[in-house]
């Protein structure tokens, strides 16, 4: 499997989101925000890994750039990389499925928000987050090139680790004891470990 394989793999990840989220997206605006954690952190947290996920491994599909950061393509770790894309990409339509009008890109709570906890939330509070590290993983299989490759480990675990004590206390103080006890019984993102 050449660079080109996983380059054109990596480029359905980006294509597949939009195609999972857009629906989504516009259902969602039409609910009315009623707690927001938006502002310059969060926008600044979205940059980062808009730059890691997205920005950096495009600059690299389309023009190889940064060449000297380069290294020869592998089948093991580009087929490995194929499978956690799909993962990651059916990770992500779950989380949009069982979250509906709840979803928001921002630290938001929704007119009417119910805390979601059937589905793929049964076990982890933040599968989205889930999908989003698969995709990570999934680029820096596909991607044979240092920089590319895992600026979207960099990239989006900056946001995650920076984004979710916040997150969580928003959680905690929109839903209460009830997010306590669902804490309790869940992980974050892989289950029955973290």
């Amino acid at each position: 499997m050449s660079a080109t394989f996983g380059k054109i793999v990596f480029l359905i990840l980006p294509v597949g989101w939009y195609i999972i989220r857009m629906p989504y997206a516009r259902r969602s605006r039409r609910t009315a925000i009623v707690r927001t954690a938006r502002g310059f952190r969060e926008m600044l947290l979205l940059s980062i890994s808009f730059t890691g996920v997205i920005l950096l491994p495009f600059l690299y599909v389309a023009t190889d750039f940064p060449r000297f950061a380069a290294y020869p393509a592998h089948p093991v770790p580009t087929s490995i990389g194929v499978l956690v894309a799909i993962a990651a990409l059916i990770m992500f339509h779950r989380t949009h499925k069982a979250l509906g009008r709840n979803w928001s890109v921002s630290l938001d709570v929704r007119e009417n928000h119910r805390l979601v906890t059937e589905g793929v939330y049964r076990h982890l509070r933040h599968p989205m987050y889930t999908a989003f590290w698969l995709w990570a993983a999934a680029q820096a299989l596909l991607l044979p090139n240092w920089i590319a490759g895992l600026s979207g480990l960099f990239g989006f675990g900056t946001l995650y680790f920076l984004r979710i004590g916040k997150e969580e206390q928003l959680m905690l103080d929109t839903f209460g004891d009830e997010y306590r006890v669902y804490m309790a019984r869940t992980r974050r993102i892989i289950p029955w470990i973290y």
